[in-house]
């Protein structure tokens, strides 16, 4: 009789392990389940935007077409023939429309250059430099008006200054557009007096 006694008194400790077992693994993963849902809905995980489109401009590879062509494009030009060293994206240019003249800081010289900018994305880059020329020249003028003089004397200087001048394009057409592009800019002509 003490076996039969023992036995049933083993077994209802079973059946209440296993069943709070199962409940404590119910309880874990509805938690679970719901911290997830959670981190989903407060985009903390998942996959953002996954039914947006990225609508901000691509890298074009050297020989790609750029799906945003930018300018005339000339029927009697030869193509291109791009070279297998440097870089895997090709580089795209913009001429600005007129030269800057800007009195420097600190003294009274005057400086005077052209400029290009370059950049590696499709075309629509181009199109913003166009089309935000006003703005950006009113930016690259106070680059040039917030210079001093010494400062362009050096290549160091001058590197220095194409560098913030990058940097305010990329800013105009960021506040503007939402994205910048230009890798750099290049100086056409530059005068100091």
């Amino acid at each position: 009789m003490s076996k039969d006694k023992a036995s049933k008194d083993t077994e209802p400790e079973k059946k209440g392990g296993k069943l709070k077992l199962m409940l404590s693994a119910l309880l874990l993963l509805g938690a679970g389940g719901g911290g997830t849902y959670a981190a989903i809905a407060a985009g903390v995980i998942g996959v953002q935007g996954a039914g947006e489109e990225d609508n901000n401009p691509k890298l074009v590879l050297k020989g790609d077409a750029d799906p945003y062509q930018f300018g005339e494009v000339k029927k009697d030009k030869a193509p291109i023939v791009y070279g297998v060293g440097g870089g895997k994206y090709r580089t795209a240019y913009y001429d600005f429309s007129d030269g800057f003249t800007s009195n420097l800081k600190g003294g009274i010289s005057l400086v005077q250059v052209t400029l290009a900018a370059s950049t590696h994305y499709d075309g629509r880059v181009l199109m913003w430099l166009e089309e935000h020329e006003t703005a950006l020249r009113s930016r690259i003028l106070a680059e040039l008006a917030a210079t001093d003089e010494a400062d362009l004397t050096s290549v160091n200087g001058k590197e220095e200054l194409q560098k913030r001048l990058t940097a305010a394009l990329n800013e105009v057409l960021e506040e503007r557009e939402g994205f910048g592009g230009v890798n750099n800019v290049y100086f056409r002509s530059f005068i100091v007096q």
